[in-house]
Parts: structure tokens; sequence; C-alpha cells
């Protein structure tokens, strides 16, 4: 599957395959925030467009385009510097490529998964980039009046990744009682069980090594007999970069 990104002369995007750190994991206790994996899975699962120059914006409260004040750092080119042009306490940033997907997929944009910025938000949207021969903006909401938010250079400001457009709504969600699957059940029961004796072990004894104080069942992708279930079980993404073309006259 090929995810283009087509250069208008003059357009340069910084885009990169996400990167599963994050500050505040980083800072967590023994960084502890890495043992859950699915939220390692959500900080990679797809590219980070980063900020070509840095700026400081805030929001003066109103809903005009003129209440959202952007102070681009110097020799900031205007054309890449984020704008108000909305209104309502929303930054906007222009996004330097046309992107196609293949038929029935979209591409999901929003903010980096797990990277919060104080005072403001990251508006998500889904896009038809199949057909669209339209660039869209990424675009960020103030939540608080008169906070000076910063946005530093190569800073992501924008992640996205392929979803196919129909199969949402082909799924068909039901609930039936744990009973009804006894395996599933026996499972269940004999983690929830080892869960509890290994946390009052821990609590009890208190391991020194960090990889001693949890169980990491999850994360090696196996079951309550040690098995593993499926044969694809990610512990980690591994992304392509963003190819660039071959240059013009040379070897295709």
């Amino acid at each position: 599957m090929e995810l283009t990104c087509y250069l208008h002369k003059g357009w340069n995007p910084k885009i990169r395959p996400a990167e599963p750190t994050r500050p505040w994991m980083d800072s967590s206790p023994e960084r502890f925030a890495y043992r859950c994996l699915p939220l390692n899975i959500a900080n990679a699962h797809g590219w980070e467009i980063l900020a070509p120059h840095g700026a400081t914006a805030y929001w003066t409260g109103g809903g005009d385009v003129a209440d959202v004040v952007v102070q681009p750092d110097p020799g900031t080119p205007p054309e890449a510097a984020p704008v108000s042009l909305f209104g309502q306490g929303v930054l906007t940033f222009h996004i330097f490529g046309l992107f196609r997907t293949p038929p029935g997929w979209n591409l999901w944009v929003g903010g980096s998964p797990n990277r919060p910025k104080d005072a403001i938000y990251p508006l998500s949207g889904i896009i038809e980039t199949d057909w669209a021969p339209y660039t869209f903006t990424m675009n960020w909401r103030f939540t608080r009046r008169y906070r000076r938010v910063r946005f530093e250079r190569d800073e992501p400001i924008c992640f996205l990744f392929p979803v196919q457009r129909t199969a949402i709504e082909s799924v068909e969600p039901v609930f039936r009682p744990i009973e009804s699957n006894p395996a599933l059940r026996e499972q269940f029961d004999a983690w929830s069980r080892s869960r509890d004796a290994f946390q009052a072990e821990v609590a009890k004894s208190r391991p020194t090594a960090p990889t001693d104080r949890w169980q990491k069942r999850y994360y090696r992708g196996v079951d309550m007999q040690d098995c593993a279930p499926i044969d694809d079980h990610q512990a980690k993404l591994r992304l392509r970069p963003f190819a660039s073309p071959p240059e013009e006259g040379g070897a295709s």
C-alpha cells in the first residue's frame, strides 16, 4: 500500500515516522509508563508532521479571527507561520503536501497521541484522500484565555495514518455474557487471580528490579498458558519514512 505526499514547487514538509517516546513518559519513575504497550503502539501508529519554524500564540477569549494572536519567530516566512483563520479560538497550521491514499482509504489527521499540550487541544479529522484534490489544515483549539502557547521548531504539530473508509460501518457491536465463552472466562479468571496474587507479593516483598514489578504477559503477547494466540503480536512498530523521488534525469 502506498501513501503518497505530492509536493508543489517550494513545499518541503518535515514528515517522520512517529516516535514512541514522550517527555512525560521519560520522566515517569523508572520510565514505568513505557511498560504500557498500548501506549507505545499508539504513540508510533502513524507519521508526524513537524513545525517548520517556532511560534508563540495566545487567545483572548473571543470568537473572532483577531482574538487569536500569533507571534512567529523572527525569520519565519509568512506562508510557513501558523495563522488565525477560522475564529472560535482556533490556531491553524497549513500542511504543505497533497496526500493520496489507495481507493477506499481515508486519512485520519489529528494531534500526536498521548502528547498533551497545556491550554490548547488538537482537533481531529478524517479526510477522503483517495480523490480530493485539496490540501488540508491542522487545527488546534485553545482551552484557556491569555495563556501563551509555544510551538518549537520541529515539534510535532500533526499526526496522520490511513484508515479504511467503510470498515467502521461494517462492525456489528454486541453484548454477550462472558459465561457464553467458557474458554475466555477461564483465561480471565486465571489472569484475575494471578494479578491479585502478583500485586500482593510485590507489595510484600518490593522487588528491586523494575522488570520484576509487572507481569509482562500482554507485552510478550502470551495468554495464561504462556501460549502465543496470534503470530503477529506487535511490541514495536517500524514505519517507513517518506522516500524522496528519484532526481529528474536520474535512474528510476
